[in-house]
């Protein structure tokens, strides 16, 4: 009864404020180059869907890839720093490092480097999703109590066997919380590194539009984007579901 009250509140809010935002576009007259009311956007997603998805492909196709490698850098690294201590130190400025430089000062340098395709997006969105799933692997990696670790140790079971019995179903939960995490800030990677230099994509199609001052196709970008993130997120709990059904059993 609270999941089904929770979702009428946030139906009622998302309501209440594309109420006010097409009333006070509409009361104070503003025109669609400076911000088009709600309807027009929505008017403009269904107009331009074709369009949008044509862009849409190269966006996923970058994120996607930028997931993929972002989180096996970042498995490999939390693997690393959790075996190897002096390396999880040596590594630790690097780990915040790429989070601490933006995104902005980095994109032109690899659209100069990698030229205009999709490995520039790919690599922003690699270094983003990097971060929280390294971050996150490790600390599910020291989560774990010594008792049961002993225990095996005991028996005479290898480290190797320990790890993939122990270590890694323990640490699970905390890098699919990495995963979902870093999916999104994916999107908003590969959106930045097409808005700094693309020939296709999402952000790329945002900066014409914006250019030739038509933000309703700039915010039915946006809302493509919105309802992509969520997907991702979706997929990314359901996937978290299916590999932790546990987990979800015990909840109220």
């Amino acid at each position: 009864m609270k999941r089904f009250f929770d979702r009428v509140l946030t139906i009622f809010v998302v309501v209440l404020v594309l109420g006010l935002w097409e009333g006070g576009v509409r009361l104070f007259r503003l025109p669609p180059y400076v911000l088009p009311t709600p309807s027009y956007v929505l008017l403009t997603f269904g107009r331009d869907f074709w369009l949008l998805l044509y862009h849409a492909e190269v966006t996923v196709l970058e994120v996607a890839l930028g997931l993929g490698i972002g989180a096996l850098v970042g498995i490999i690294v939390a693997v690393l720093a959790f075996y190897v201590a002096p390396m999880g130190q040596a590594l630790k400025p690097f780990l915040v490092g790429s989070q601490v430089i933006p995104v902005f000062a980095v994109a032109p340098l690899l659209v100069l480097w990698f030229g205009f395709g999709i490995w520039p997006k790919v690599a922003v969105a690699a270094m983003i999703v990097f971060f929280p799933v390294a971050v996150n692997l490790l600390d599910g990696l020291r989560s774990l109590g010594p008792e049961l670790v002993e225990v095996f140790q005991a028996l005479g079971a290898p480290e190797r066997k320990i790890f993939r019995i122990v270590r890694a179903p323990a640490a699970l939960p905390f890098l699919l919380s990495g995963l979902r995490v870093g999916a999104t800030l994916a999107l908003v990677g590969a959106t930045v590194g097409e808005w700094v230099g693309a020939s296709r994509g999402l952000g790329y199609l945002m900066v014409q539009a914006n250019a030739r001052l038509r933000l309703d196709r700039v915010f039915a970008a946006i809302l493509f984007l919105t309802l992509l993130g969520l997907g991702l997120f979706w997929f990314l709990g359901l996937l978290e579901r299916l590999l932790l059904p546990r987990r979800y059993n015990l909840e109220p």
